[in-house]
């Protein structure tokens, strides 16, 4: 019988169907091949495991992979879960659009979980035109997952974008009210998972875990994943302010003192823009972009998210609060 190292890997087969991509490696198959197959089998098995799937989707770069994963762990069936977008209400208009143009190409169920009519319900106040609106998303969605019973949210967060993510599991156990606490966390021990629930629990699983932003960009370019057109330099009127580029938007304009510029800019990651900052690049296509993710030394959340930048604790208190 052919050893599994001798059989070539070019195959899809070859390269999802084992379950711990650490124990043998088809001949041929590399980090980013190892990282899919890993992923699949995450998101594999928490359809067949929870009884209420669903999957988190922001409109960028890291959902965008999620949903060509689910395509290939599922295709060509329907996915086992519908699709979930919190919309702040001061969403970029490019990544709206890009979200419902994808999930229509999909012909998946989405179902938008809305900070407004969280306000308009008086679940949260309202910061005002101006103010973020960023960390009120929890509420939102601890709402949607209350009214819809799901089990289990698959969503996009990597370990490296955060010390409060790197200490998230694969499988992160949230209480009754959607609270996560690091140290009521389940060893994952040789990728080995235990995803049984107790009453009131609900689980969030991030197959991405263990994907840098590097390994992302490389993935996008390999399978040629479509993303918003502002990951991509281009021209737009931006405000400097704390150090970021804030994007001129019908929420975001110049305080006195500040001056309006247009820059070349591109996002490298996407979420409320009030507090969501572009970075001065020329990088317009994927290879110039993961040259230019090759060179940094700064996470794309430390670098462009004014709610994390200022405090090392904002994070990891968000996600006591029932954030992603």
């Amino acid at each position: 019988m052919t050893d599994t190292l001798d059989r070539p890997a070019n195959r899809l087969a070859d390269r999802v169907a084992e379950p711990l991509p650490g124990w043998r490696r088809a001949a041929g198959a590399d980090h980013l091949d190892l990282l899919e197959a890993h992923a699949i089998f995450v998101m594999r098995e928490v359809a067949a495991e929870c009884r209420a799937p669903v999957l988190l989707f922001s409109g960028g770069k890291d959902s965008a992979v999620l949903l060509h994963l689910a395509e290939k762990a599922f295709r060509p069936g329907r996915f086992p879960f519908p699709v979930l977008h919190v919309d702040t209400g001061h969403n970029f208009p490019e990544v709206v659009a890009f979200r419902d143009r994808r999930l229509e190409e999909l012909g998946e169920r989405l179902i938008v979980a809305s900070v407004q009519d969280a306000i308009d319900r008086g679940r949260v106040p309202d910061p005002g035109r101006w103010g973020s609106r960023n960390r009120l998303q929890s509420v939102a969605l601890l709402d949607a997952i209350g009214e819809h019973r799901f089990d289990a949210c698959i969503g996009g967060a990597r370990r490296d974008e955060d010390k409060a993510r790197a200490k998230e599991r694969v499988l992160s156990f949230r209480d009754d009210q959607g609270r996560w606490d690091p140290k009521r966390q389940r060893p994952e021990l040789w990728q080995l998972y235990s995803g049984q629930l107790l009453p009131g629990e609900h689980l969030r699983a991030f197959p991405l875990s263990d994907w840098t932003e590097l390994d992302v960009w490389q993935y996008v370019a390999r399978e040629a994943i479509d993303l918003p057109p502002i990951y991509f330099a281009h021209s737009r009127e931006v405000v400097e302010r704390d150090g970021m580029l804030l994007a001129i938007s019908p929420w975001v304009q110049p305080q006195p003192g500040e001056h309006v510029s247009e820059r070349t800019v591109r996002f490298r990651t996407v979420g409320d823009a009030t507090c969501t900052g572009a970075v001065a690049s020329e990088a317009a296509t994927l290879q110039q972009i993961i040259a230019e993710t090759a060179a940094s030394r700064i996470s794309e959340r430390g670098a462009t998210r004014a709610d994390d930048r200022f405090s090392e604790s904002a994070m990891e208190d968000r996600k006591r609060e029932g954030y992603f």
